[in-house]
């Protein structure tokens, strides 16, 4: 696998990890149903689905070629952009108007 093509996974994973949380009501994707999931359900899956992308870019980078030690801003700004990309997730599952709302 060449280098853009690895770049372009770990972005389509990290879209899909960071919205996996707000379209799913089963606690960590496999557990029992609870329907509403609680917020800090969701804020513990998105913690563990930013491990589990930042998992599958470091064993992408050390199967490119040497893996680079990174420090405290990396994981900063990776935090950040994940966030950014749980957006529409958000917005679908907190911010868009249902069908039970009076019009006024």
């Amino acid at each position: 696998m060449d280098q853009s093509a690895a770049v372009w996974l770990v972005l389509a994973v990290a879209v899909l990890a960071a919205n996996l949380p707000y379209f799913n009501e089963r606690v960590l994707l496999v557990g029992p149903r609870r329907s509403p999931k609680g917020g800090w359900w969701r804020l513990l899956e998105l913690l563990l689905m930013a491990g589990l992308t930042l998992a599958v870019g470091t064993l992408l980078e050390s199967r490119i070629g040497q893996r680079h030690a990174q420090g405290w801003e990396f994981y900063a700004a990776a935090a950040c952009l994940f966030v950014t990309l749980g957006f529409p997730g958000f917005v679908w599952r907190y911010l868009r108007r249902g069908t039970h709302r009076v019009d006024d």
